[in-house]
Formats: C-alpha cells, structure tokens, sequence
C-alpha cells in the first residue's frame, strides 16, 4: 500500500506536507513511502509494523532524528546507506526486520559502524565502547542496494557478493590517473606528484595497496570541502574513535 498525501495530512494534523513535524503510521499496511521526498521537515516517523522494504525515500528528511521501523519487510543492511547523511538521526528501531540476520552482534556492529551518531538503537542505548568496537566488527556500506527486475516488473534487491563489491570499489579506485591524481591535489593546495614517483594505478601492480591508498585520502580530502562544520564534526570525532580501536588492537597483539 501507498502512504498518501492526505493519509500524511490527516496523520500529522498538518496543513501542508512541509509543517509535518511528526508522522506515526504503525501497522498501516504500508510498502511504498516515497511521499517521504516531500517531508523536509518532519523530525519522527513511525513505520514499525508495515511492509517497507527500500529507504531511499528517507534520504530526504534531512530533520529527522528518531525513526521506528521495527517489524518490516528491509531485507539487506545496504539500505542504511540511505541514512548515512541524515545528520540528525539519534533514535533507530530497526530489530525483526530480514536484515537482522541471525549475528545480533555483527549486525548492531554493522548499524552502528554507519550511523556512528545513534544515541540510540533497538531500544537500548549505544555506548562509546561499542561505537569502538564497531570500527573493527562492523561492516562499513558504501552503496546501496542494487535493484533489478523480476518476472512481474517489481524491483528486486540484487546485492553483490562482499568480493564482487571489494574488486568493484578497487577498480574505481584505481582509475586514477597522475593528472586526474594532481588536480585534486592541486586543488587542496598540495604540491602535486612527480612522475618518476607515480606508476600506473593497475590492479595488476605489485604496490596497489600503497597506491590504492593514496587515492582513497585524494578522494577523502576532496570530499572533506564539501562539509560543513557538523559533518566535519561528525568526520573528526569517526576518526578519533577508529583511532583509539587501532591501538586498542595493537596494545592486545603485544
């Protein structure tokens, strides 16, 4: 079933999709939420109990800060890439959906290794000990689900494998090329790379580790230009926190 223009309206008690503020459609029937695009502004919703299988739609709700969908149809954790840049998400109640698998462990690691501002998830709080640990056991997403088309028409989730996801991102990756490679670098006020330290970025070099690595911090570096002061925020205290599990980790080995 469809959520409406005018089921939103009459559930809010708004006069206007942008004065929605609150939304509570537990145990409607529902599976289709795009009407969510237009809800700037809410701030909770409610969908526990429904059918909701993609949250794409939610991506737009850049207010929202608690939000139930406990009890649905979300058959893969890749849809929390749609969450990642809803910077005021504190509240999740994703429990006894398909992509809880059967590691609680491993997917409250994984939940909160994305959605490192949670306060908190499932009903119960998140700590700073976890968020820690979950730099190490969690599963970082870094695309969505990919959909394709069944037999009747309706789109399928189709997700890669890990590998076929790992050698898809390194290819990206190492499609840089010096000059593409010095552009950003250029940009970002850095002095650029000379040639005779810059080999071919093919999968096939026996150094692609380091090179791969260069251009994640190009790529990451660049990105960083385009955060304001919150993201910046949220970007300085993940890697504050990923470093204290890297030599949490190191004092263990010794």
């Amino acid at each position: 079933m469809r959520l409406t223009r005018g089921a939103v309206l009459a559930r809010a008690k708004a006069a206007a999709l942008d004065g929605v503020r609150r939304l509570n459609c537990w145990g409607s029937h529902l599976t289709d939420i795009s009407i969510c695009r237009d809800l700037p502004n809410v701030e909770v919703i409610s969908f526990s109990v429904n059918g909701i299988s993609d949250l794409e739609p939610l991506n737009q709700c850049q207010n929202l800060s608690e939000l139930y969908l406990r009890k649905n149809n979300i058959e893969s954790l890749n849809e929390l890439f749609y969450l990642k840049n809803l910077p005021r998400l504190r509240v999740l109640w994703l429990s006894e959906n398909p992509c809880c698998g059967p590691d609680p462990h491993r997917y409250r690691m994984t939940v909160l290794r994305n959605l490192p501002s949670l306060q908190k998830l499932d009903n119960q709080a998140v700590t700073e000990e976890e968020l820690s640990q979950a730099l190490l056991d969690g599963e970082e997403i870094t695309a969505p689900p990919v959909r394709r088309s069944v037999g009747n028409g309706c789109p399928e989730s189709a997700e890669p494998s890990a590998a076929e996801s790992t050698t898809e991102t390194e290819s990206e990756l190492l499609n840089f090329s010096l000059e593409e490679t010095n552009k950003i670098r250029e940009q970002l006020g850095m002095k650029p790379v000379p040639r005779d330290k810059f080999s071919s970025f093919s999968p096939r070099a026996t150094d692609c580790s380091r090179k791969k690595r260069n251009n994640v911090l190009n790529a990451i570096l660049l990105l960083t230009k385009e955060l304001d002061a919150e993201g910046l925020e949220i970007v300085q205290q993940t890697v504050g926190r990923r470093l204290q599990a890297f030599r949490k980790k190191e004092l263990q080995e010794e």
